[in-house]
């Protein structure tokens, strides 16, 4: 058959049997008498041609498809995001299930018409927390930003400091999971004893972060490291520190948040934030499906140690 879709009249054809008996048999209608080996032939011969049931007819039985909606921020794609994405699809796709991935920017009319034509059988909104300012009943101290910052800002305590900065990129790229992100931070230094963190705006263009990074140095000595909001406003540091004749970690400690491919590549490499996202996204495609998301057997993000800090 080449690379064609088998369909439904194929595996009549194979199987000796009318295409209403093949739907029956496969769909497991009730009430129907068919005898044990039409139907064993019709379900072998179903294997043989790889057939697969229309989505859409699967969907209008089952009163919702086998597709799971997933509504992301616009702006950008962080590792974590990616390795979640990856999970869920890998989890779903192993139920016969499809993840859909959409933009929250999209206009309502726009969502509304996708949840019309896909009948998802979930909607996901990862931006409905961070919106909410909330991260659930324990606030994202267990497995949510906070512990992530908690797991950031240890490091650097950990290695001597105590007057640390945080590098935030431009605000016209602020977002409501950068606000979170921004936000738990603080929070996390309050709760290990750490005084407010100074937040350096490290603009996009070579020029503004030098002064940012400049300014720094002039007007708050006493601070000796610096925590990024995520990998790539701390690389900006980096390369505004370098060109500043500032090393890391011997001038300023510099650590990112959120593992990116490009952290291990400049020079000095970048310490950094890995979060687990993966098995997060595994357990929220569980979740999704009405199953047991089961055991959390591993801390929900890590150090990532390089020459930076």
């Amino acid at each position: 058959m080449g690379d064609r879709r088998a369909t439904l009249k194929d595996v009549a054809a194979a199987s000796g049997v009318s295409p209403t008996t093949v739907s029956f048999v496969l769909n497991r209608t009730p009430g129907q008498t068919i005898s044990e080996t039409t139907r064993r032939r019709v379900e072998a011969a179903a294997r043989e041609l790889d057939y697969a049931p229309h989505g859409t007819a699967r969907a209008l039985r089952e009163g919702s498809s086998r597709i799971v909606l997933l509504l992301v921020e616009e702006l950008g794609i962080g590792s974590a995001l990616r390795s979640f994405i990856a999970g869920m699809r890998s989890e779903l796709e192993a139920e016969g299930c499809a993840l859909v991935v959409h933009p929250v920017g999209s206009t309502p009319a726009t969502v509304e018409r996708i949840l019309a034509g896909v009948r998802p059988r979930t909607v996901l909104d990862l931006t409905r927390p961070y919106s909410l300012g909330t991260e659930g009943s324990d606030g994202g101290w267990v497995d949510g930003m906070a512990a992530h910052s908690l797991t950031q800002l240890r490091h650097l305590i950990q290695a001597g400091h105590s007057r640390i900065a945080l590098a935030i990129p431009p605000r016209t790229r602020q977002s409501a999971t950068l606000e979170a992100r921004r936000g738990a931070a603080q929070l996390a230094a309050a709760r290990l004893g750490l005084e407010t963190l100074r937040e350096v705006e490290i603009g996009e263009e070579p020029a503004a972060a030098r002064r940012a990074i400049s300014d720094l140095a002039r007007t708050s000595p006493q601070v000796t490291a610096i925590a990024g909001l995520e990998d790539e406003t701390a690389l900006r540091t980096l390369a505004a520190m370098a060109e500043l004749d500032l090393g890391a970690p011997e001038d300023l400690a510099v650590i990112g948040f959120d593992e990116s491919r490009h952290s291990a590549i400049w020079r000095p490499t970048l310490t950094t934030v890995r979060i687990e996202a993966e098995i997060f996204g595994r357990r929220a495609a569980r979740v999704s499906l009405g199953r047991d998301p089961g055991e959390w057997t591993i801390p929900p993000s890590s150090i990532v140690r390089r020459e930076s800090a």
